[in-house]
């Protein structure tokens, strides 16, 4: 009989969910939109620091609309993170514009400043510039915002931040995304507080945010009858989710204190080993460190993170490599490896998309292991995971 399963990040719930979930029963609003959805946004925006705040039905739906908002059209290019999950771009081809993936750093694993500064400068002597810059903050660490702002303010270049993993981050001092054009955030059932799925779009703009709204909800226009003059989007929260988003906005500095504190114990357990290292965290802020991950290089620990993460699974222990690269993604043209895969797969459709850079995000995913991170994880589950990467090394 296999041990009993440690998932990654599971959801866990911290016990004044019901009590929202049952007001809302109570008042019978049990479709979207509704007072849980109201207060939910209200207590969001307030917890962040951000003025404005619209529960979404996912992230990936308040990025599309911010999107939409900054007039994205066919061609245009959009640049982002090649080191993200996939809803962070995805949305730039829902218009067929052209995602361009600009590389990570050592230093954060976020898009490189250095880099960005660079291809827009040359993208601005080419007389073409992004209509958009998207950085992630990758597992729950904040990209360097304000070196972003700097690079794209002389240009007048929108940044929407990916804060989809970095809820309960701080950068500067300040809340994950504050400071960009919008900020965005999931409730997925594997992030650090959950809706089971959702999203929010949170934004200094008011107007922004009023349109967006707007269009999230079929943009509707004012008639007694259904009236529409443009295209809108199904993209409401359910006041059922945002009572669950109620209960777990509560526990957020708890869950962040909670993740913060497994990899503590991971790299008390890991750091002297040789060959294993932990994702750094930068020095302008502190990580919500949503999930803790781990470098292992095979010339120094004797095996490949692939070995140890299929060692993990025989035990019934769920670990995942970290993000593919976005330039890497069989769904994007980006170059001579795509072609090399086209060939081997055939028929392949594919999106057209550039890459700069990116050996630093290849690199981090040829080595990169995220462990189990739930917030309800025993310190018993850690060690069982600890042991079985210790029994993969060879000395």
């Amino acid at each position: 009989m296999k041990p009993e399963r440690i998932f990654l990040s599971p959801p866990h719930m911290g016990g004044l969910e019901r009590q929202f979930i049952d007001k809302a029963f109570e008042s019978n609003y049990i479709a979207p939109l509704g007072p849980q959805v109201d207060a939910f946004e209200e207590e969001f925006a307030k917890k962040l620091e951000i003025s404005h705040a619209l529960a979404l039905s996912s992230g990936t739906a308040a990025m599309h609309i911010a999107l939409c908002e900054l007039g994205i059209e066919a061609g245009d290019e959009v640049f982002a993170s090649t080191l993200t999950f996939i809803g962070s771009v995805s949305p730039v081809t829902f218009f067929k514009a052209k995602p361009v993936f600009i590389d990570a750093d050592y230093k954060t694993w976020n898009m490189d400043p250095d880099l960005l500064a660079e291809e827009i400068s040359a993208c601005a002597g080419r007389g073409r510039l992004p209509k958009a810059v998207i950085p992630t903050d990758l597992y729950g660490q904040c990209a360097d915002l304000d070196r972003v702002l700097e690079i794209c303010a002389p240009y007048e270049i929108p940044i929407i931040a990916d804060a989809a993993e970095a809820l309960g981050a701080t950068y500067k001092g300040r809340s994950a995304g504050a400071g960009a054009k919008a900020a965005v955030f999931s409730f997925n059932g594997n992030k650090i507080i959950t809706t089971s799925g959702g999203g929010m779009l949170a934004s200094e703009d008011e107007e922004f945010i009023a349109k967006a709204r707007f269009l999230s909800q079929q943009a509707r226009d004012e008639a007694p009858h259904y009236e529409h003059s443009q295209i809108g989007f199904n993209y409401r929260m359910s006041n059922i989710l945002a009572a669950i988003g109620r209960g777990q906005l509560r526990v957020l500095d708890e869950r962040v204190q909670v993740k913060r504190q497994i990899f503590a114990k991971y790299k008390l357990a890991l750091q002297d080993i040789d060959g294993i290292e932990f994702m750094p965290e930068a020095p302008f802020g502190k990580s919500n460190r949503w999930l803790t991950v781990i470098l292992i290089s095979p010339q120094k620990f004797g095996t490949d993170r692939e070995t140890v993460r299929l060692a993990l699974e025989a035990e019934n222990i769920e670990a995942r490599p970290v993000w593919k690269p976005m330039h890497l993604q069989p769904v994007f043209q980006c170059g001579p490896q795509h072609t090399a895969l086209k060939a081997q797969i055939g028929s392949l459709k594919s999106i057209d998309a550039r890459a700069v850079g990116g050996a630093v995000a290849e690199d981090l995913f040829e080595r990169g292991l995220c462990l189990p991170s739930g917030t309800a994880i025993a310190d018993r589950d850690i060690q069982r995971v600890v042991s079985v990467i210790l029994k993969c090394r060879k000395t």
